[in-house]
């Protein structure tokens, strides 16, 4: 089987057991998913979405925001992690949003990745969950299986997401992103990883990998 068939059914696989993939993230428009993706950084999803309503609340827009003080954003944010970056990042993003674009989040990879704290990856969340653009953003989950199932090299993450963009038909890209982290989480984890219980691994996973797990029991 080639790569491309291999990624084809791992496709299937993952349809049938995520046929609808909700948004991790809790958010209401581009500009609160902008804020969420930003904090999610080294920060598990769940505890985002627990201080995001606390932040919201004072402020779920750049006008509101910069009303606060970077001091008062670090200390709602602090749970999150890296308050002090992080709520520097969302004070000065918010500030240029509202000096470059009318306080509207860009739709644009380019001018998204300008703005302070923001990463390829954070632009292709924000691009592809908000705007519907084709994006695969590779996180943790994404770039461990890629090389678990033999479909990337795991080189880094830049490896990572050219093989997955040249492998996987572009428009699955933004459903099949979150397909593969829920799948990551639920079945495919980093620690205590069982391989019986991963059927896309046990079908798929580089021989190499397996072997050593089966060795292991």
């Amino acid at each position: 089987m080639t790569k491309k068939e291999k990624a084809i059914d791992i496709v299937n696989m993952l349809e049938e057991i995520y046929p609808e993939v909700p948004i991790p993230l809790d958010h209401t428009d581009a500009y609160t998913l902008l804020i969420a993706v930003l904090l999610s950084a080294q920060c598990t999803d769940e505890r985002v979405n627990k201080i995001t309503p606390i932040l919201f609340e004072k402020a779920d827009n750049p006008f509101d925001m910069v009303k606060l003080t970077v001091e008062e954003i670090k200390g709602i944010i602090r749970p999150c992690g890296l308050s002090p970056m992080k709520s520097k990042a969302i004070w000065n993003l918010s500030q240029i949003l509202l000096d470059k674009y009318n306080g509207e989040v860009p739709d644009s990879f380019e001018k998204l990745e300008e703005l302070p704290g923001v990463g390829h990856k954070t632009a292709s969340v924000v691009m592809s969950q908000a705007f519907g653009e084709p994006a695969f953003p590779v996180d943790t989950h994404i770039h461990r299986l890629m090389y678990r199932w033999g479909l990337s090299t795991g080189k880094n993450v830049t490896q990572t997401e050219k093989d997955a963009k040249r492998l996987f038909p572009k428009e699955k890209w933004n459903k099949l992103h979150l397909q593969i982290i829920y799948y990551g989480r639920e079945y495919c984890p980093a620690r205590g990883f069982v391989l019986e219980k991963c059927p896309i691994t046990l079908k798929h996973g580089r021989k190499a990998f397996v072997n050593s797990l089966v060795k292991k029991s």
